[in-house]
């Protein structure tokens, strides 16, 4: 079964199909549409044609690094498996972005089995970690699970007030500190309170100053050290939210995060909003993380766990018809 073929089958088998179609829609554009244009006057993968590809990639935000590795990956393969048809690249040049993404991550999160699962939210301001977080609650408690939220982002003017009315929203409690207060209090608090109630999942949402990386590594070293202490093994997972419309600027400040604390994973929101949607395959090869969920719109129920297939799909529909 070639790629298309198992991406289309993966794809109507999914239940997020049509959210991811949709909240592809600006990239899917955007790539689909000028990889096809490269079908005019197509001759062969000569060094014409792959500048005009690596231009495509750019264009979609995979990057320069990650760009110039598939384009080596599909001149390489198309030599050895004398490939000539278009269609043939660009099934070979699909395949290739689902080989460097690799084998997605088996458990969606690494749950804690003796007790509550902590995570903690982290990234810059305005990436959209408070939403996402009250996103993430609704996901669990549609599954079932009971959470709880730790506003631990003492220091943003009406982050805490924020999530609490999320919090009311969603029927969740809310574990709160006082406005420029310790988080790192905040989280030693929630702990206690989700082990007394039996919380399944305790999601801390942190704050995302940059300005001082000295700073920023203490107190997320300090809120590791707090809730270790509070729970084996805590932080269970560590979440770095990246706004899509950032492009490669998200990544450089992803690296900042990455220095200071042990991420487990990528959230990527507001992917709807761009047409730059190959920054996902850029994060798998510059940061070496899963993408645990994408944004694929405004709405609570638009934050969906990541699906490799459905996504190559959603980004690539257009070329299935020069395929089929």
């Amino acid at each position: 079964m070639g790629i298309f073929s198992k991406l289309k089958h993966a794809f109507q088998n999914s239940e997020d199909q049509d959210r991811y179609l949709s909240g592809l829609g600006k990239s899917r554009k955007g790539f689909s549409e000028r990889i096809r244009k490269l079908a005019l006057g197509f001759t062969g993968v000569n060094e014409e044609f792959l500048e005009e590809l690596m231009i495509v990639l750019l264009e979609a935000d995979i990057g320069i690094h990650t760009a110039q590795k598939i384009i080596d990956e599909v001149e390489s393969r198309a030599m050895d498996q004398k490939l000539r048809s278009f269609s043939e690249i660009s099934e070979c040049l699909v395949e290739t972005m689902a080989d460097m993404y690799g084998v997605e991550d088996e458990e969606l999160v690494h749950e804690h089995a003796d007790g509550t699962t902590v995570i903690l939210m982290v990234g810059v301001n305005g990436s959209g970690k408070t939403t996402t977080t009250a996103k993430l609650t609704r996901l669990f408690k549609e599954q079932g699970k009971q959470v709880a939220l730790a506003a631990a982002d003492t220091f943003r003017a009406g982050a805490i007030d924020q999530l609490a009315v999320w919090a009311q929203r969603l029927d969740v409690p809310c574990i709160r500190g006082k406005e420029n207060g310790d988080p790192s209090a905040v989280l030693v608090d929630a702990c206690r309170y989700a082990k007394e109630h039996h919380i399944d999942y305790l999601i801390g949402d942190t704050a995302g100053r940059l300005q001082n990386k000295t700073n920023l590594m203490n107190e997320l070293g300090k809120m590791k050290r707090v809730v270790e202490r509070e729970i084996p093994s805590a932080p269970h997972e560590v979440w770095l939210v990246i706004d899509a419309t950032t492009g490669q600027n998200g990544i450089s400040q992803a690296k900042i995060f990455m220095e200071t604390c042990n991420v487990t994973g990528i959230i990527l929101t507001k992917l709807d909003g761009t047409a730059k949607g190959g920054i996902v395959i850029a994060i798998r090869d510059l940061l070496g993380l899963p993408v645990k969920f994408i944004g694929l719109g405004e709405k609570e129920d638009d934050l969906r766990p990541f699906d490799l297939h459905t996504y190559l799909y959603g980004m690539c529909e257009g070329l299935f018809d020069d395929a089929s």
